[in-house]
């Protein structure tokens, strides 16, 4: 089973070279962390920065250069600071290749709800909604499981949409799994976990096509 940090890394696999990459606050903000050697991605945080880079180091944070999330973040020589117009003008032009978020709940048809529980007090949605409807490619970075247990994969989202039909991927700390039609398309299980739990954890309906390897992180 994976930690937050091994949910970051199994995500960072699917980087490739030359993307610009938009990264949530949460989980998705600790792929940063882990490029793999050999490529080259720019991060791109959608209140104006291109070329983010990973946490600073305790004692050498700066309060004025923050993520989206106002998380204290560095920036990689050459990098870019603009005006979120700009950066949602980048984002809806679809300049971002690929998009990583975290997730309340998906549906089997990658539905994602990621901003609202009913009742809580919340800002708005951000810019999350022009994020799910424009980027190329979306990975989900969750937990499969509420802290009741409860799964969180269902065959319909019961909180507020964020955006409809846009999930391509989900990472969790139990599994990678793939958006198909027909629901959710097992990949990958972590290391330690079996098919059978997968399942028992999937409210939606899961699909296994052949024998499922660990994944490597």
């Amino acid at each position: 089973m994976l930690d937050k940090v091994g949910i970051a890394k199994r995500i960072a696999q699917e980087l490739k070279d030359g993307w610009y990459v938009n990264l949530g606050i949460g989980i998705p903000t600790l792929v940063a962390n882990y490029v793999p050697t050999g490529i080259k991605v720019e991060f791109q945080s959608e209140n104006g920065i291109l070329g983010m880079g990973p946490f600073p180091w305790e004692g050498e944070e700066d309060a004025d250069m923050i993520n989206a999330g106002k998380q204290t973040v560095t920036l990689k020589k050459g990098a870019a600071i603009f005006d979120s117009a700009t950066s949602f003008a980048m984002i809806r032009g679809q300049h971002v290749q690929l998009t990583v978020l975290g997730a309340m709940e998906v549906s089997e048809r990658g539905d994602i709800a990621n901003w609202k529980i009913p009742g809580k007090m919340v800002k708005g949605m951000g810019g999350a909604m022009d994020l799910v409807a424009s980027a190329e490619n979306i990975i989900v970075a969750m937990m499969h499981v509420n802290k009741a247990g409860e799964s969180k994969l269902l065959k319909e989202c019961t909180l507020p949409l964020t955006g409809t039909r846009c999930v391509k991927k989900i990472v969790t700390e139990l599994a990678v799994l793939e958006i198909i039609e027909g629901g959710f398309k097992l990949l990958e299980r972590a290391p330690g976990v079996t098919v059978e739990h997968i399942q028992k954890s999937t409210e939606g309906n899961l699909i296994i096509d052949c024998e499922i390897p660990e994944m490597k992180v």
